[in-house]
């Protein structure tokens, strides 16, 4: 058999995917990344009226329709007062293909890409899929980015460093000094900071705020998408925004890998961003008062987490066998070195699924650290 090439040889299988294939059918799924909301009615209607009219037919211009990157550029406006021109903008096929765009576009091989650890599992595999080197930098007590640690970690040979706020799979915000910071190294440092804020809109305390905002030259780009704030998942439409220079040269791969994200996917992401957004709030609360059942439920059973203030996650410190327990008592989780070195010793729960399923699962849980402790 003909060999494969080594940078796709070196990446495995996700360890969530493992996870997942292991659990039983009737398993109650506290690893899931994806709301379990239904997709804003504004948003299937605009895609089912393109349909109909047969305005989805054809192919799109590369970077997306006219429309949807119009939406963009004013959801930047409306959130940050940030003037991002619709030329500015790629609407991709996920945030996935966002960074993946970033990062062919941007790292030579053998150059480092600097990531949190733990981290979201795509920042490694594509780094190695681009011929880049990882650098993953541990994260402080309460699992947010130091950017000490990150300006610290760059070398000569690094090419991007990203910031990930809210955080998957920790849940952690970073705060306004710190994307301040994280913007002042990329300018300084002439090194591209990928900020990864697909879960945005997803805050219970304080405030996102994105590098993009205090950054005072073109080394910042934002990828994000439709995926979380508006429970699209399955639609696959995220978007990169930046410096028009640097989106061109993510048109270059994005036309031969691509062409174009999906046409009817296209149009309910423009109905999303445009449209009435208290479907937005009313998830969002919801998570909240499911945040705070996790964890008073994790401090109950004895364990010790850190208050995630956005995404959906928590991840808690667990003592050495919990995992296999809890999986083994029909409770999905994810070991946290499924995300990292670092994250050994660590457990990721998403409470992206009901209140009863979730109490049902934290008394399980109770009983499962008992066991092991």
């Amino acid at each position: 058999m003909t060999d494969f090439a080594h940078r796709v040889e070196q990446v495995s299988i996700s360890g969530i995917r493992e996870v997942f294939e292991a659990a039983g059918d009737d398993a109650i799924n506290l690893g899931l990344g994806q709301p379990d909301f239904p997709t804003p009615d504004h948003a299937r209607q605009a895609a089912i009226e393109a349909i109909e009219s047969g305005d989805t037919d054809g192919y799109t211009s590369n970077k997306g329709t006219r429309d949807l990157r119009e939406a963009i550029s004013a959801k930047y406006d409306r959130d940050y007062g940030l003037e991002v021109h619709p030329e500015d903008a790629i609407a991709t096929s996920g945030g996935s293909e966002a960074l993946h765009l970033v990062l062919e576009a941007h790292v030579d091989p053998g150059e480092e890409v600097i990531f949190p650890d733990p981290g979201f599992v795509s920042y490694d595999a594509l780094t190695q899929l681009a011929g880049g080197t990882s650098k993953p930098v541990g994260l402080r007590e309460d699992l947010t980015m130091d950017p000490a640690a990150v300006e610290e970690a760059i070398t000569d040979e690094t090419a991007v460093f990203v910031v990930n706020s809210p955080a998957n799979p920790t849940g952690a915000v970073q705060s306004e000094a710190d994307m301040r910071e994280f913007a002042r190294i990329a300018d300084e440092h002439d090194v591209l900071c990928l900020s990864d804020e697909v879960y945005e809109h997803i805050v219970f305390e304080g405030a996102h705020r994105s590098p993009l905002e205090f950054s005072t030259s073109d080394n910042v780009v934002v990828v994000s998408a439709c995926s979380k704030s508006y429970s699209m998942t399955g639609w696959r439409l995220g978007w990169v925004v930046g410096p028009n220079e640097r989106i061109e040269h993510m048109l270059r791969v994005h036309q031969y890998a691509q062409a174009c994200a999906s046409a009817p996917a296209q149009y309910a992401a423009e109905a999303a961003l445009s449209g009435p957004q208290d479907c937005v709030e009313e998830m969002v609360s919801a998570f909240e008062a499911r945040r705070d059942v996790v964890l008073d439920g994790l401090t109950d059973a004895g364990l010790e987490v850190s208050t995630p203030k956005g995404a959906f996650y928590a991840m808690p410190k667990v003592p050495e066998g919990w995992c296999e327990e809890v999986i083994d008592r029909g409770v999905v989780v994810v070991p946290g070195d499924a995300f990292g070195e670092q994250g050994a010793g660590y457990a990721r729960l998403s409470y992206a699924t009901g209140m009863e399923e979730l109490k049902e699962a934290l008394e399980i849980i109770g009983d499962a650290t008992r066991a092991v402790q």
